[in-house]
């Protein structure tokens, strides 16, 4: 267990310094201007060579790359994360406020999607070649080949528009203090980017459940079972959710990479201040030190979900219990499962 924890700890903090190599050179080598970005080219041109001089300075125009990086890095070293230009205030501040909102929305996504695209592929494999089969299976192509905006833009119009069952966007209710703000008017304003992206999350889950439960039921044991009169379900539920548990396990758990990367699209479509709206703005506006701390935590949930993933393969099979020389990997998992 020690062994695999330092590996762990390793492996993320070499996920750390990737990632955040990765944004520094993707910012450097972005065409926008920040100064007019964020100024406006009418007003940059109305200022003085000296206040543009002091601008840039603020902005660390034209300093080089790796050495805004080297600052950077040995300030978050020491607990600095930087101030955000583009909001004026420190990073930790910004990412804190805005954090509540995008894992409130990703974790009602995930556990939604999760469930409910589990159980459709059980379904869908129980009456395979049915009218039931057919109508999940056309459900998640459908979804699968439809970008996240286009389905956030299409429930916006026919529930906040024509119905008027929720609101337009924002997280709270326009003009209401937030010491007025109730649960229910956060959940409220929640629930359309939640389901969302819980219905475009549900078709990989539903597909590779509804395979993995077909190889199942396709199995000797499984028709052994079959031949002393026990019915599909039942088989399933006493023989087949321990094999189905584990790739399940896997996919949902790397879902959550595809869920922050949908909930940047849908907190633009419902303007709601998350951190994947945050992040969209620090790219426009070049605010390196909010992006960069902002692909920080997602990496970190991801890998964290990974992580966790790992360590329930032992509670759910004996066989992949950590040992001495470390858990086995999803891959290592699959082929055991089979």
């Amino acid at each position: 267990m020690g062994k695999y924890a330092l590996r762990s700890l390793g492996r993320f903090l070499a996920l750390m310094l990737a990632v955040a190599v990765v944004t520094f050179a993707l910012v450097s080598l972005s065409p926008i201007d920040p100064l007019q970005a964020n100024v406006g080219q009418a007003a940059l041109l109305g200022m003085s060579e000296e206040k543009r001089q002091q601008l840039a300075q603020w902005w660390g125009v034209g300093v080089p790359a790796h050495e805004r990086f080297l600052s950077w890095g040995w300030a978050l070293l020491h607990g600095d994360w930087g101030i955000s230009l583009r909001y004026n205030a420190p990073v930790l501040d910004v990412v804190a406020s805005r954090a509540l909102n995008s894992l409130a929305l990703m974790a009602v996504a995930w556990v939604v999607s999760g469930i409910l695209g589990f159980a459709l592929g059980l379904a869908a494999a129980l009456h395979r070649g049915k009218l039931l089969d057919r109508v999940v299976r056309g459900y998640c192509f459908v979804l699968a080949s439809s970008p996240t905006f286009w389905v956030g833009l299409l429930l916006l119009m026919v529930f906040s528009v024509w119905l008027g069952w929720f609101p337009m966007g924002f997280s709270v209710p326009i003009g209401k203090a937030a010491a007025d703000v109730t649960l229910a008017d956060a959940l409220h304003h929640m629930a359309l980017p939640a389901i969302t992206l819980s219905v475009v999350g549900v078709a990989n889950i539903a597909l590779h459940t509804r395979a993995k439960a077909i190889d199942v039921l396709s199995s000797p044991y499984v028709r052994f079972a079959r031949a002393r009169g026990q019915s599909p379900a039942y088989i399933l539920r006493v023989h087949g959710l321990r094999n189905l548990a584990l790739p399940a396990l896997t996919l949902q758990f790397a879902s959550i990479a595809e869920i922050f990367g949908g909930s940047v699209l849908v907190e633009e479509v419902f303007s709601y201040p998350g951190l994947g709206q945050a992040a969209v703005t620090a790219g426009l506006g070049g605010d390196v030190a909010l992006l960069a701390a902002i692909a920080l935590v997602s990496a970190a949930l991801v890998f964290g979900g990974n992580l966790v993933a790992n360590l329930l393969y032992g509670a759910i099979d004996p066989r992949m219990r950590l040992r001495g020389r470390g858990a086995q990997t999803p891959s290592a998992q699959g082929e055991d499962a089979r």
